[in-house]
């Protein structure tokens, strides 16, 4: 791999002209990471505008062998988009057409940069909607796809690796690919859109992919219950999810994140774990199934267990939630946040949280406890100073014990945000043999290295 030489700029500029940038502002906001690596900035952005300019910008890539990173809106957080090895950084904002909605069909096709808000806007007048919720309305569908996004509505209805029905990607050669047709379900030879799916961008540069849609619930019931501690808490939540309640959303904030988004949202909450909810169906259902997660919350101690049932409350609850790690920021202006994510079997989740809240109790940590549990997955979002080496190594020995924990319950070191560079290290004792398999399938498909590179192994 090496550096963008000038022959490569010259040759981006001729098949994108106007759509080239080598400024400092620019490459500087192409390169995040939310984790313990620092940003990493790429030679040059480029934003195309259809899957043929993708496809001359491999070919451009090949020529000159300079990475290619693909990148959405930035949200990711295990440092996908960095560039280590600099590079082109393909910025898909510009693919943002909803290419068809077909609600007899329920599904639609949509570039990669369109973002989830745009799509759901989009689909009001129709009925349906587009269900899997990271948490950002301005992450690119593109972007999800390629990080087997999920969030928190993936207890009802899935995560992308349930929802992307096929995918245009453009491969390493140049090739333009289809991954499948529209129907279902197919068993046609191997399943390119699972492949690509979770890939991060480095087997192929999706830009365009085929969503399954859902019809509006009837009713939307939201509602929080306040607990004594997690393990409680998870029980419950549990309990309501094996009882086949009509739950959508089942969110756990810890004490800690309680007393944060009260500080930013003026919640008004007692600062105890507390679970969100939200309950779809029809009205009766919905008043049904929480007056049966009421009693079953009860059996574990829960309390104030409130409903709301108007849209302009329910949004509140909501927003809080999703803005969880800017609860976080605010209340240690000046530090440094790291948002780190594990899953587990949910018949382990109880003891996996409660063990989480007693480590970072006992080494002194803050690091507020935030999770989709529904599905087993939460989060630690860790408050730290970066500059400093000790409570670097602090952080670093804190996240290698997390992904320990949720290992040896059977679970895994990501239940949704990806490897990246982040959790490259914990890739072989979760998966052993199995990653020498996915090296040979990226060395198969992408011989030369150039798409993304750095991450994931």
């Amino acid at each position: 791999m090496k550096r963008c030489p000038p022959d490569c700029l010259a040759a981006l500029e001729q098949i994108m002209t106007g759509r080239v940038n080598t400024g400092t502002a620019v490459r500087s906001h192409h390169a995040n990471s939310l984790t313990s690596v620092a940003p990493q900035w790429p030679d040059v952005v480029v934003w195309p505008e259809t899957t043929l300019e993708v496809a001359a910008l491999v070919g451009i890539a090949q020529q000159f062998q300079v990475p290619l990173i693909a990148y959405g809106a930035g949200t990711s957080l295990e440092g996908h988009v960095n560039a280590p090895l600099g590079g082109i950084s393909v910025d898909l904002t510009h693919m943002n057409k909803i290419l068809a909605v077909r609600p007899d069909d329920m599904d639609c096709t949509v570039e990669a940069g369109v973002t989830l808000q745009q799509l759901n806007a989009e689909l009001k007048s129709t009925g349906l909607f587009f269900p899997v919720d990271p948490g950002a309305e301005y992450a690119t569908l593109g972007g999800m796809a390629a990080t087997r996004a999920s969030g928190t509505t993936t207890v009802r209805y899935g995560s992308m690796r349930d929802n992307v029905i096929s995918v245009t990607a453009v491969m390493p050669t140049g090739d333009i690919v289809r991954s499948a047709r529209r129907a279902r379900k197919s068993a046609a030879g191997y399943d390119l859109t699972r492949l690509l799916v979770g890939s991060e961008g480095t087997l192929g540069i999706i830009t365009d992919l085929t969503l399954k849609l859902y019809g509006v619930p009837e009713t939307v019931l939201g509602a929080i219950a306040a607990f004594d501690d997690v393990g409680a808490a998870c029980r419950a939540a549990i309990a309501g999810i094996q009882s086949g309640l009509n739950l959508a959303r089942v969110e756990l904030l810890d004490a800690a994140q309680v007393r944060c988004v009260n500080a930013r949202a003026r919640l008004g909450l007692e600062e105890v774990p507390t679970l969100f909810l939200e309950f779809h169906g029809s009205s009766a259902s919905c008043l049904s199934d929480f007056d049966s997660f009421k009693s079953m919350a009860m059996d574990e101690g829960g309390r104030d267990l409130r409903a709301a049932a108007d849209e302009a409350g329910r949004r509140h609850i909501w927003k809080a939630r999703h803005d969880a790690f800017w609860a976080v920021k605010t209340s240690w202006p000046g530090k440094d946040v790291l948002v780190t994510d594990v899953a587990v079997p949910l018949s382990h989740l109880a003891e996996a949280v409660a063990q989480t809240a007693q480590d970072i109790e006992a080494h002194g940590l803050t690091a507020p406890i935030v999770g989709h549990i529904g599905d087993g997955n939460f989060h630690a979002i860790v408050v730290f100073d970066r500059s400093n080496p000790a409570e670097l190594s602090k952080v670093e020995q804190f996240l290698d014990r997390l992904v320990a924990r949720a290992l040896a319950h059977d679970g895994t070191a990501t239940g949704e945000h990806g490897i990246g560079q982040g959790k490259m290290r914990y890739l072989t004792d979760e998966l052993g043999p199995g990653v020498n398999v996915m090296r040979q399938i990226k060395r198969a498909i992408d011989p030369s290295n150039i798409l993304n590179p750095g991450k994931i192994f």
